[in-house]
């Protein structure tokens, strides 16, 4: 005989609404109890129709999520925290792969989320200024995003301007005063966050009177990009920075590499750092900000079934700080070095 959600209610101990609702998400119930109610589940075999359920609580039990790569890591690791979350709480994901500049990315803002069959939606990296977000929200669904959003629903993101003015505070306090930032290229997809670090370098630089030393070399925000834009860079031994800030981790790797084929030495002639703490940064050692993308998709996931149990919610902003990780990319520059050394001789 096929166990039923009484049977389920029996065993955890709780009533059957109790168990209904820690199975199907909808209404509170402790985490404590939704973990006794799910095991009960599990052991006795139950699996609740997601048609019931739907039916029992007018809710389709799926989360949309909506992105512009899936081959980049920030946006795999997003994607991974968010698809964790959701399993620990019963629910389907559907994904939406909108890569910028393509058709499949208008058909799917114009056809296939205008058919709603999800409760809510996660969109990551979506830029304010396309008017993409607001599209989202006139269909009547909570949204949530994972940065590049505005103010019309919640998000979650690491604070980049802060980021990038810590980064370059390191290479500041090192004595670096002629420093690069290797990004911003206005044209690409991620403007928004890559203006926000550009702005903290900024800052950095003029607050500490280094303002004519800052140099802004742009760049595409790949491995490729930051190679190209430090070979430009590096080219000229007397001009040279002696240290680079690469808007996000790939960036700084391509320099690094770029660095190596020159003939620079790191960090003994060029100091390099990054944002992200992207799972390559060990292998190069790097010193870099460290975000946590599937915490960030974790805690979307949190936000977003806030305001599905609460749709008159108010938007909020969740701003992370991100922490610093100290590798061995980055030292004093080489004027300071020889200094030292010299008056280590005169002792």
């Amino acid at each position: 005989m096929a166990s039923g959600i009484e049977d389920v209610a029996r065993r955890a101990g709780v009533s059957k609404s109790t168990a209904s609702r820690a199975l199907s998400g909808g209404g509170y119930v402790s985490e404590e109890t939704r973990s006794r109610v799910r095991r009960a589940a599990y052991e006795i075999g139950y699996a609740p129709s997601t048609s019931a359920v739907s039916l029992a609580t007018g809710r389709t039990q799926n989360v949309g999520v909506v992105m512009p790569y899936l081959n980049r890591w920030f946006f795999a690791e997003v994607l991974e925290g968010i698809q964790t979350a959701l399993l620990e709480r019963g629910l389907d994901l559907t994904l939406y792969d909108a890569e910028p500049g393509t058709d499949g990315r208008r058909r799917i803002f114009d056809d296939f989320l205008a058919r709603k069959r999800f409760d809510g939606l996660i969109a990551v990296g979506l830029e304010p200024d396309d008017h993409e977000v607001e599209r989202l929200v006139a269909m009547g669904r909570p949204v949530v995003s994972v940065v590049g959003a505005g103010s019309e629903t919640s998000s979650v993101a690491i604070d980049d301007e802060h980021a990038a003015r810590r980064a370059t505070e390191h290479l500041l306090e090192l004595g670096h005063r002629r420093i690069a930032f290797v990004g911003g290229e206005p044209d690409h997809h991620w403007a928004q966050v890559d203006r926000s670090r550009l702005r903290g370098f900024h800052t950095a630089m003029e607050d500490a009177g280094c303002a004519d030393e800052a140099i802004h070399i742009r760049s595409e925000v790949t491995i490729p990009g930051g190679y190209a834009a430090a070979v430009d860079a590096l080219g000229d031994s007397r001009d040279r920075p002696t240290a680079i800030l690469g808007t996000c981790d790939e960036v700084a790797i391509g320099a690094i590499i770029a660095a190596r084929r020159l003939g620079v030495q790191v960090p003994s002639q060029l100091s390099v750092v990054g944002i992200d703490d992207h799972e390559f940064a060990e292998m190069f050692s790097l010193t870099t900000l460290r975000q946590v993308p599937r915490e960030q998709g974790a805690a979307a996931v949190e936000l977003l079934l806030d305001h599905i149990a609460d749709p008159d919610r108010p938007p909020e902003q969740t701003s992370l700080k991100a922490r610093m990780v100290m590798r061995s990319s980055t030292a004093p520059p080489p004027t300071h070095m020889t200094a030292a050394a010299a008056d280590m001789r005169r002792e």
